[in-house]
């Protein structure tokens, strides 16, 4: 369709600004965003739909319109709602650059032009894409009875033969049409999206998992009431859902990516909705935590539950017991801008606390996720002893769903109670590392489980606590447990550094370097030796040695480093330097 349609279609409500000599191009997508650089989102031939929060100041204009002139987008329209009237600025800036200027009326909403273009622009297949808008059109007003995003993946399956299935940030299904995904291809074509994204390229995506060819299309929320675009990628990367496509989209015509880039923008429409809903949740958990960390009187808090326990855990007759989980993504600043990490931590905790095994969002609902600055906390409900006559595998099905992914029938006090921190990030750890490349981090704490407001104070501070051990721990994912706050490993990860190497080396570098010269494996022995609690017997059969050859090499460890084994203080020492080194 070309630019002149759009301002002779009255329902649109545009008003040219300039360049109408310039109507006639042709326009092959439309794409909204507040990004001061959204280049790398841009393939040309688009009409960028802008609300204007990118602009600050009048010097802002020309840098913006000449990356977009750059690109090759054929017209940009600027939404009224922020500012009022178009700034001249940006006038003067179009008009040097020959591009197009739109108004658009504060009455008509982003989602109708963006809905008009993709019905328009593909030629062949219109008719098509008219039918998605029009099944997304009765999803939203009919509400989930319209059936969700399967609707427009069932359309890509029974018209193009395509089958599609929309993917979270840590590869679990969202949705999908027909049969499932192979075990494991979700989180492998997660990482595969995160990654491409991090390194700046343009999707869709190329991925092949066990011969399969799959193609990824970011899928981002687009619409006006969306919050403002970011300025980094990192802010948006881990949060993002993806649609994968078993297809090599490598070669298809610029008709179909159309097609397919108009498909994520309605799926993103269901994505708003569904982030909308959750804002119940959200604004319970945030009240919830304000309380708490105010020190706000027992009963003020238990009331507060009480009201978010019917909304956490529907039709529970008994009030539920709850862990308090924390989660931090950091990020290198390298010289740039800060970047706001509180709502990805937000979406991200959402996201793992959630069975990756179960499809859809349904027990996302029984999740209160705050945020407050750089940091991430979850109020998790753990249902009590079910009603008389339940069972306790009943009960558990009653709570959060977490299944595999740490859950178990709490009862406070008990080591195997409730949610795990090392089970809540095995099945992610691999995925989510992609999207952290090599200058993010994600560190998470779990509490244990309370029963009461009394505790829920105490909760949160053993949450950040165990936070605090998992960043003291390298790897780009971490997870620290309240059952380690009462061993030896809260203290070692927080010896400095220069401590730690001194003490490693004065007991262990003698023995390293004699392995060295001869091979000696004193290391592997003194390493068994403590591990059997100074067992010559156990520690001899384990290393498969006569007992008078493991005496040989224990006496050649306490000659080099001046220690006796025999002794508790040295064993200590030995023990604490394997475990620093």
């Amino acid at each position: 369709m070309r630019l002149r349609a759009l301002l002779e279609t009255d329902a649109l409500g545009l008003r040219l600004l300039g360049g109408d000599d310039e109507l006639d191009r042709t326009v092959r997508g439309v794409m909204t965003t507040d990004l001061r650089d959204p280049s790398r989102y841009l393939s040309g031939g688009e009409l960028v739909l802008t609300g204007l929060a990118w602009r600050r100041s009048a010097d802002d204009s020309e840098p913006f319109v000449r990356i977009l002139a750059s690109a090759g987008v054929v017209g940009l329209a600027a939404g009224e709602a922020e500012l009022g009237d178009i700034p001249d600025d940006l006038v003067v800036a179009c008009e040097r650059h020959r591009l197009p200027l739109f108004a658009v009326n504060e009455d008509v909403a982003f989602a109708t032009i963006t809905e008009h273009v993709v019905r328009q622009v593909s030629g062949e297949r219109a008719g098509d894409l008219a039918a998605v808008v029009d099944r997304h059109r009765r999803l939203m007003t009919s509400g989930p009875a319209g059936g969700g995003p399967e609707v427009v993946l069932d359309l890509l399956g029974s018209d193009l033969d395509l089958r599609a299935w929309v993917l979270s940030p840590t590869g679990r299904r969202i949705a999908g049409a027909g049969e499932p995904l192979p075990p494991g291809a979700g989180a492998v074509l997660a990482a595969e999206h995160l990654a491409a994204t991090r390194t700046g390229r343009r999707g869709p995506h190329r991925a092949t998992v066990r011969g399969t060819t799959y193609s990824l299309f970011p899928i981002r929320n687009t619409g006006r009431s969306a919050a403002p675009a970011s300025r980094d990628v990192r802010e948006t990367v881990l949060s993002d859902w993806l649609l994968a496509v078993e297809a090599d989209a490598s070669d298809w015509p610029a008709a179909r990516l159309d097609l397919l880039q108009g498909v994520t923008q309605l799926i993103a429409v269901e994505r708003d909705r569904r982030d909308a809903a959750r804002t119940v949740r959200r604004r319970l958990a945030q009240e919830v935590l304000e309380l708490v960390q105010t020190g706000a009187p027992p009963a003020e808090i238990a009331a507060r539950l009480r009201v978010a326990a019917p909304v956490l855990l529907p039709g529970l007759g008994t009030a539920p017991h709850w862990q308090v989980v924390v989660a931090r993504v950091d990020w290198d600043a390298r010289g740039g801008s800060p970047v706001e990490a509180g709502p990805a931590a937000q979406s991200l905790l959402e996201e793992i606390l959630v069975d990756p095994a179960d499809p859809g969002s349904e027990t996302a609902d029984r999740i209160a996720v705050a945020h407050t600055g750089t940091e991430a906390v979850a109020l998790v409900p753990l249902p009590a002893a079910g009603p008389a006559g339940a069972s306790p595998d009943d009960a558990g099905h009653d709570g959060a769903g977490h299944g595999e992914a740490g859950l178990g029938e709490p009862e406070p006090g008990q080591d195997g109670a409730g949610l795990h921190a090392d089970a809540l990030l095995a099945a992610v750890r691999e995925t989510l590392s992609a999207g952290l490349a090599d200058d993010g981090r994600l560190t998470l704490g779990v509490s244990a489980a309370v029963h009461s407001a009394e505790g829920l104070r105490g909760a949160l501070e053993e949450a950040r606590h165990a936070r605090r051990v998992a960043a003291a721990r390298p790897g780009r994912v971490c997870a620290a447990g309240h059952h380690e706050l009462a061993s030896h490993v809260l203290l070692l990860p927080f010896v400095p550094d220069d401590v730690r190497r001194a003490f490693t080396a004065r007991l262990l570098d003698p023995l390293r370097d004699y392995d060295r010269r001869h091979r000696a494996e004193l290391i592997e022995t003194l390493e068994a030796f403590l591990d059997c609690d100074g067992s010559w017997t156990r520690c001899a059969t384990r290393l498969h040695l006569h007992v008078n050859t493991l005496r040989y090499r224990v006496g050649r460890i306490e000659q080099l480093t001046g220690r006796d084994l025999s002794r508790l203080e040295d064993k200590l020492d030995f023990f604490l330097a394997l475990r620093m080194s």
